[in-house]
């Protein structure tokens, strides 16, 4: 029972900044994710990394490095931010990191420079297109509905699995997810969007339902493909959750896992497809 409420006690918290993120306004959303994307980037490495640690000073510079090109993904938006643009800053960061790496001697510098390109490709990059779809006319609603998608998905898998999960998705990864989740995911995604899409056109208003059903389509299934991708890589290290910040569910890793394929999956659709 305790385990129980410090797990909800913690999704409550962590939600309710996310919200704060989404709703209260440009500077909440660039403060709180900046925040998250540190957090990310500290426990990739971590993962990948883990019978060799990497040196302080790549750490940081991964950390600052990865900030920034966040940062700057905003300049477009923010003028304080435009005085670099974000491609140089991640052009200048991987020669920075590729000859800080040729100075540290007691470490495997393939296993070193891939964990850090990999936190920046995985965790960074998909983070930065949040610009794209925050900051866009509308854009705060519809990265708000991909969040309720997104929970919704988890919600859904999590009940329909546990009642009548008998057939495993991805065994080699993942053992616990079921096809009668996914669908159930699915189903609870679905029904979201079209509330969204019926229910409150006033506020969700950059698609009709036929749309919104297939932006929720798209969520569910890379929010899927997200979790089985960190699951991948945790495997892989031989842990279970990528970090113990927060009690009850692991690392912010384990929770922004479906974000990060989400979210460019989403600009693919709105850009591409509707």
């Amino acid at each position: 029972m305790k385990k129980i409420l410090i797990r909800t006690a913690t999704g409550l918290v962590y939600i309710a900044l996310i919200l704060i993120a989404t709703l209260c306004g440009p500077y909440a959303f660039l403060s709180i994710f900046s925040i998250i994307a540190a957090l990310g980037i500290a426990e990739m490495l971590k993962l990948c990394t883990k019978d060799e640690k990497p040196s302080v000073a790549t750490t940081v510079i991964d950390i600052l490095g990865g900030m920034a090109f966040f940062i700057l993904s905003f300049s477009h938006y923010f003028p304080d931010f435009s005085v670099i643009n974000p491609l140089w800053a991640g052009i200048g960061y991987m020669l920075l990191r590729g000859i800080m790496q040729l100075y540290d001697k007691r470490r495997n510098a393939i296993r070193q420079l891939s964990a850090s390109y990999m936190a920046m490709f995985l965790v960074v990059f998909p983070l930065s297109l949040l610009s794209k779809l925050y900051l866009e006319a509308n854009g705060h609603t519809t990265l708000l509905a991909c969040l309720i998608f997104i929970w919704m998905n988890d919600t859904g898998a999590f009940c329909v699995g546990s009642l009548i999960g008998r057939h495993r998705l991805f065994e080699r990864i993942s053992p616990k997810k079921s096809w009668e989740g996914f669908w159930g995911g699915l189903f609870f995604t679905i029904v979201a969007a079209v509330i969204i899409g019926t229910y409150f056109p006033a506020y969700f208003s950059e698609f009709d339902v036929i749309r919104w059903v297939g932006l929720a389509i798209v969520v569910s299934a890379f929010s899927t493909w997200g979790d089985l991708a960190e699951s991948m890589v945790k495997r892989t290290a031989g842990v279970k959750d990528s970090g113990h910040l927060l009690p009850g569910h692991g690392g912010i890793l384990d929770r922004i896992d479906s974000l990060l394929f989400v979210v460019p999956a989403v600009l693919i659709y709105i850009n591409f497809v509707i």
